[in-house]
């Protein structure tokens, strides 16, 4: 199978060559790797430059980006941005972090599990994150969630679920297109990848209220949307965060916020996590 990796690349000098490394020594390679560089303003551009002179593989583009961090739509707009400079001669596309460390074998078991035929969509492993001295399991979403900083994308599911969407919530919004599309998602438990930035580090206090407005426009619904933000508030152990989600969701209904899935996808999603909810507690 043809991999070709896209990774969004922000002020990553401390990590990037980390990842490269980790792909280049993949046991299986892939055989394009475009690093989006979003106009880094510390040395990413000079590491990547180095790169690509003395690796066939990597290549770099730089995108004229605005400053700051916006959760979902940056990285996303990076991600299409690089994909609009290739070709689409793949089997695979990834969408990749720039803060990872790949097992060596992390693309191999990737093509293994697409390989399987149950209409595989997506496949990705799990990010661990150092604590103590010991590397952890990032458990911030359910082990059948694919986390956004590690997605690989069979070519006809990345067609029809028409690419990613420039919002936060995106790494759901894919997912659950993905699935009322007839394809399955699987997470491979055994590759264990570090991820050196744990996610939600630079998030401001208005996270709760971008969430809110997310929760909305996947059509999560009133119900739906209070348990997610209770997860989430005692996840975060920030009982504000909780009332800001809330907040969020209705301001967004007020100003009647574009929804993100269809409503027969919303109606999909909120089976989808009522059955979830009753596995839990049954």
């Amino acid at each position: 199978m043809i991999i070709y990796i896209i990774i969004p690349a922000y002020n990553e000098e401390k990590h990037i060559t980390k990842t490269l490394d980790s792909l280049l020594k993949q046991s299986l390679k892939a055989t394009k790797i475009l690093v989006v560089n979003d106009s880094s303003t510390d040395d990413t551009l000079g590491i990547l430059k180095a790169y690509a002179q003395n690796n066939k593989t990597v290549t770099y583009i730089t995108k004229p980006s605005l400053t700051g961090h916006s959760p979902g739509s940056k990285v996303v707009n990076a991600f299409n941005y690089g994909l609009e400079h290739l070709d689409s001669n793949y089997d695979i596309i990834c969408k990749y972090d720039a803060d990872l460390i790949f097992p060596t074998n992390y693309l191999n078991d990737v093509v293994s599990a697409f390989q399987q035929p149950y209409n595989i969509g997506m496949v990705g492993g799990f990010c661990y994150i150092e604590k103590d001295g010991e590397w952890i399991l990032e458990n911030l979403t359910n082990k059948d969630h694919l986390r956004g900083a590690l997605k690989a994308y069979a070519k006809d599911c990345f067609s029809k679920i028409g690419g990613l969407k420039s919002a936060m919530g995106w790494d759901t919004v894919d997912e659950i297109i993905a699935k009322f599309q007839g394809f399955t998602i699987v997470t491979l438990e055994n590759l264990h990848v570090k991820h050196l930035k744990p996610t939600g580090h630079q998030y401001s206090k208005k996270a709760g209220l971008r969430q809110g407005k997310a929760f909305y426009r996947m059509r999560y619904g009133v119900i739906l949307t209070n348990i997610a933000a209770i997860k989430l508030a005692f996840k975060k152990r920030s009982l504000s965060y909780y009332f800001d989600c809330i907040n969020g969701f209705r301001l967004a209904k007020k100003n009647k916020a574009s929804f993100l899935l269809s409503k027969e996808e919303g109606e999909f999603l909120r089976t989808l996590r009522k059955q979830g909810i009753r596995k839990k507690i049954f």
